[in-house]
């Protein structure tokens, strides 16, 4: 058989198989695809958008990529989707369950559109799913309690939506490192929590009672917690402050009463910032956490604090920012404070201290009236 005859039956053969392998049905990935622009409004997807690109007469992991597709897809050398991440176009419509049919799927990334209605359970079927982001999204309900089987699942996003619930088993996220609640509509206490989580924020909830040790139990990598804005109550206890990895927290604007911070176990603590402003705490100013070693920044203001300010805090040389205004602190604020070498900033106006210099920013803050200062210790108003 001569040479040209033989690349006629190559060329021939090759034609085939390419035609039938454009016959074959059209694979999970492209059923998943196509279920997902199904369920979002026809009139929220703008032609200039991602989705507005996604024309399924062409292969959605072809490259290049220069009419078909153009964005909101990544994928693998084997041509499965890797990442769906959106564009914010402001796409409004619910999550398709078929969007288990991804199975390659290492993220997904809807955040700021206007996707509504439940999270489906199914998404407990991407075993490969690492990066979860719905955040500034309208989302309701709880969270599917199926979703925990995510082993390998790093950051949950599920910030500014209408979440109402989380699955107690929260903590078989084994692999979670950074979890935001914040901005939704989560009421009760937190459940435990998973145990390699870095960063917790459950901001603008309303989580209330106290702070369960239970939740917390067994978290050494934790740094960040961000609980402000909630009605969590109660005593803040000392075992919170002594979580090995805790470096920030932020628990303002809650209604706490107490707060106990101890003295042992803190000399190697990578506390840096707290912020309990704007509590009910009562009683005198924590003296322990002068002891902290690397604490920075410290706001107690518009809490219920009596008494003097510790002089230990103005010999903390690493303290920058301190704000103690809004309390009925009395006595004379430490001189430390108002020394030439002195670099704290904040404010120790709003009490009823006596000479805190005007001189001083800290004190630019008129002091609270004295019959109110009075009335606060028992007395009685002047006339």
């Amino acid at each position: 058989m001569s040479k040209s005859i033989t690349s006629v039956f190559f060329f021939f053969f090759l034609f085939l198989c390419l035609s039938s392998v454009q016959s074959l049905p059209p694979s999970s990935d492209i059923i998943a695809l196509q279920a997902f622009k199904a369920a979002i409004k026809p009139s929220s997807i703008p032609s200039y958008s991602c989705l507005g690109s996604w024309n399924f007469s062409s292969d959605p992991c072809s490259v290049p990529r220069v009419t078909h597709f153009t964005c909101g897809l990544s994928c693998s050398s084997g041509n499965r989707v890797t990442e769906l991440t959106l564009d914010p176009a402001g796409y409004s419509g619910t999550l398709t369950p078929l969007i288990s049919k991804l199975t390659q799927l290492v993220t997904l990334d809807l955040q700021n559109n206007n996707f509504y209605g439940p999270i489906p359970a199914s998404l407990s079927s991407l075993p490969n799913l690492r990066n979860l982001v719905l955040r500034l999204n309208s989302f309701s309900g709880s969270v599917p309690p199926s979703l925990t089987s995510l082993k390998s699942l790093l950051s949950l996003d599920l910030s500014h939506n209408s979440i109402s619930g989380l699955p107690n088993s929260m903590n078989q996220l084994t692999s979670l490192r950074r979890l935001d609640l914040s901005y939704n509509k989560l009421t009760g206490s937190l459940p435990k929590l998973p145990p390699n989580l870095i960063e917790l924020a459950a901001k603008a909830n309303s989580l209330s009672g106290s702070l369960l040790k239970l939740s917390f139990d067994g978290l050494k990598q934790l740094e960040v917690v961000e609980l402000s804005e909630n009605l969590l109550s109660g005593t803040i206890e000392a075992w919170f402050f002594q979580l090995p990895s805790l470096q920030q927290v932020d628990m303002a604007n809650n209604g706490f009463t107490r707060v106990e911070i101890s003295r042992t176990g803190n000399l190697n603590s990578d506390l840096v910032a707290v912020d309990l402003g704007f509590n009910k705490i009562e009683g005198y100013l924590p003296v322990n956490f002068a002891f902290f070693p690397r604490l920075s920044s410290l706001s107690l203001s518009y809490n219920r604090f009596r008494g003097p300010i510790p002089w230990q805090y103005s010999k903390k040389v690493t303290l920058k920012r301190l704000y103690l205004d809004g309390n009925f602190l009395n006595g004379s604020p430490p001189a430390g404070f108002f020394g030439r070498q002195t670099g704290v900033t904040g404010s120790l106006g709003d009490n009823c201290l006596q000479k805190c210099p005007t001189s001083s920013q800290l004190c630019l803050k008129s002091q609270k009236p004295t019959s109110i200062c009075q009335q606060a210790y028992g007395g009685k108003p002047k006339s």
